[in-house]
C-alpha cells in the first residue's frame, strides 16, 4: 500500500519559520523519524520511506500555497495512489495554537491551499490534518499573523505538538483515518 502525506508551506527562506508552513515543519519530522531525506523533484521536495510496510511519500509542494492542488494530483496519478491513502497538513486559523483536528472530509474553511486542491481534485473528500495557529491578529492583519513568526510562548510548544503532529500522521498511515481521529483529536 501507497501513501501520499503533504505538508503545505511556501518555499522560500523568508517563510521558513511562519506560521502557515507548519505543513513543513511536520512533513521534515516525518521523514526525520522514517530516517529519509528530502530530495528536489517534481512539483517539490519528496521523501520515500516505509513505515510498518506500508510505502510513504512525504511531500513539501513547492507551487507555493495557492497551487498546491497540483503537485498533490500529480503525485497521487505518478504513484497510483488513492485518495483515501492522501493527508493533507496545514495550519488552520478557527483552532487554538497546537490543536489537532483530523477529518477525512470538508470545506476550505477559507484555506487557499485547500481550496486549490479542493479544486484540481474535484472533491473535497480527502483527509485533512489542520494544525491551529489561532486567530491572535487585529482587523486586516490576517496575512501579516499567518506569514509571521511564532511568539515566544508558542515557540516553546513547537517542538512537542509537531512531534505528535508527526506521530498522528503515521497513525493515519498504519491504524487508518477513524482510528487515528479517536486517538488523536484534540490531543
Amino acid at each position: 500500500m501507497k501513501y501520499l502525506i503533504v505538508g503545505l508551506g511556501n518555499k522560500g527562506s523568508e517563510y521558513e519559520n511562519t506560521r502557515h508552513n507548519i505543513g513543513f515543519k511536520v512533513a521534515e519530522k516525518i521523514a526525520e523519524t522514517l530516517e529519509v531525506s528530502f530530495n528536489t523533484s517534481n512539483f517539490g521536495w519528496l521523501a520515500e520511506g516505509k513505515h510498518k510496510g506500508r510505502k510513504v511519500f512525504i511531500l513539501k509542494p513547492d507551487t507555493y500555497m495557492n497551487l498546491s492542488g497540483n503537485a498533490v494530483k500529480y503525485w497521487m496519478q505518478k504513484e497510483n495512489i488513492p485518495l483515501e491513502n492522501v493527508l493533507i497538513v496545514t495550519d488552520d486559523l478557527a483552532l487554538p495554537f497546537g490543536t489537532l483536528r483530523l477529518k477525512g472530509k470538508g470545506s476550505d474553511a477559507g484555506h487557499n491551499g485547500l481550496k486549490n486542491i479542493n479544486e484540481v481534485l474535484q472533491t473535497q473528500n480527502y483527509a485533512r490534518l489542520r494544525f491551529g495557529i489561532s486567530a491572535d491578529f487585529s482587523a486586516g492583519r490576517q496575512v501579516d499573523y499567518v506569514l509571521g513568526t511564532w511568539n515566544e510562548e508558542e515557540t516553546a510548544k513547537l517542538t512537542e505538538r509537531i512531534e505528535t503532529f508527526s506521530k498522528a500522521s503515521l497513525s493515519f498511515v498504519f491504524a487508518g483515518l477513524n482510528n487515528t481521529m479517536s486517538a488523536f483529536n484534540g490531543k
